[in-house]
């Protein structure tokens, strides 16, 4: 209900309680005066139906002030039951985000612990070495078949290389090393000022270098492995440093033919090799089919000669097989024909042994009675 309703209503109960009490007034002043009340009846009955007009009026505008404060206290409730409900709604997804987000300040606990333990374990150099071997194995194995390298390689001249990649020729087969001087990139983190850094840019410069050239003397052999060889570096950012800040150092390393690789770029090397030991083998295999192919034209032409000479003699077996058909066919003739005359003489000689027999052949012996 709006507020000009509820003034309204307010007036109209003013104006009639205001009316009652003037009726009452009156009522108690003319109890007294006889004639007054006899002339003034008529006004007190138009009161009267004004008060009952004014309590009507009263009476709907109440019932319709009360319909609608139970139309707004439904359309209220209503409200308060959508706006629990979104609350409620906001309240879970709050508490799905809160709930992400203590997960996430878990896993960043765990990554500074794993970088913790990772600063523990460059700080000492074998771990430093053992480090980078690990990943570039971990790397290797992921992407390459076993048979394509082999880790702990014994070369020609007695040196271990970290990984051998078993390429074709060419380029051969190619030496990864993964003994970057860690220390002096350490040396280099915990330099705290800008001094302090340059003269550990400085001896990481030198170690690399010195490094790079080692590769170069031991792990690239004319003969053996190809002309050229891969240093592993196991950080993305020790990579960014050397572009960034050791120019110098790489262009000796190009000049050495020793080629610097992070993860990243190593992963791409790798596909690369991926896909040339998968030509090779294609063209293996296509090698092998072309040399089965020939065989099996070699095999059918023996055996359309086999075959030929097979005809042959089915031919000559067949005139043979006319050749004795035509033999029996005369033997049965020349059959035939004895047997006509066997048959002859036996009915010639059967004539003359009956008339022998006649001849030969006693009278008959007369009875006594004839």
């Amino acid at each position: 209900m709006d507020m000009n309703t509820i003034l309204m209503l307010a007036i109209g109960l003013g104006f009639g309680l205001a009316l009652a009490g003037g009726i009452g007034v009156i009522l108690m002043l003319k109890r007294g005066n006889p004639s007054a009340q006899s002339a003034d009846q008529s006004g007190l009955a138009e009161l009267k139906g004004q008060l009952d007009a004014i309590t009507q009026t009263t009476t709907s505008m109440q019932n319709s002030m009360m319909s609608n404060l139970q139309n707004h206290q439904q359309t209220l409730n209503e409200t308060l039951r959508q706006q629990a409900e979104t609350t409620s709604l906001k309240l879970g997804n709050l508490n799905e985000r809160l709930a992400v987000i203590d997960r996430a300040q878990e896993q960043l606990k765990e990554l500074s612990s794993q970088t913790t333990r990772l600063e523990n374990v460059l700080a000492n150099n074998q771990a430093r070495g053992a480090y980078g071997e690990i990943q570039l194995e971990n790397l290797i194995t992921q992407m390459l078949p076993s048979s394509a390298y082999s880790f702990q390689h014994s070369l020609p001249n007695n040196k271990r290389a970290d990984c051998l990649l078993q390429l074709p020729n060419p380029p051969g087969p190619i030496v990864i090393d993964a003994k970057f001087p860690l220390e002096s990139w350490y040396a280099l983190g915990q330099a705290e000022d800008e001094q302090a850094k340059a003269q550990a840019r400085k001896g990481l410069e030198a170690a690399f270098i010195k490094h790079v050239k080692d590769i170069s003397e031991r792990y690239i052999i004319r003969g053996h492995t190809a002309d050229s060889a891969l240093m592993f570096v196991p950080s993305e950012s020790i990579y960014a440093e050397l572009h960034n800040h050791l120019t110098k150092a790489l262009d000796t390393s190009f000049k050495e033919r020793v080629y610097v690789v992070s993860p990243t770029t190593l992963m791409a090397i790798l596909n690369t090799v991926r896909a040339v030991l998968r030509d090779v083998r294609m063209r293996q295999q296509a090698a092998f089919i072309q040399e089965q192919v020939g065989r099996l034209l070699k095999d059918i032409g023996r055996l359309n000669d086999r075959v030929g000479k097979l005809d042959r003699h089915f031919n000559l077996a067949q005139q043979d097989i006319d050749d004795i058909t035509k033999s029996t066919r005369a033997i049965s003739r020349v059959s035939e024909k004895i047997e006509q005359i066997e048959t002859d003489d036996t009915a010639s000689q059967s004539g003359q042994s009956v008339q022998d027999d006649a001849i030969i052949a006693p009278p008959p012996r007369l009875d006594n009675n004839e």
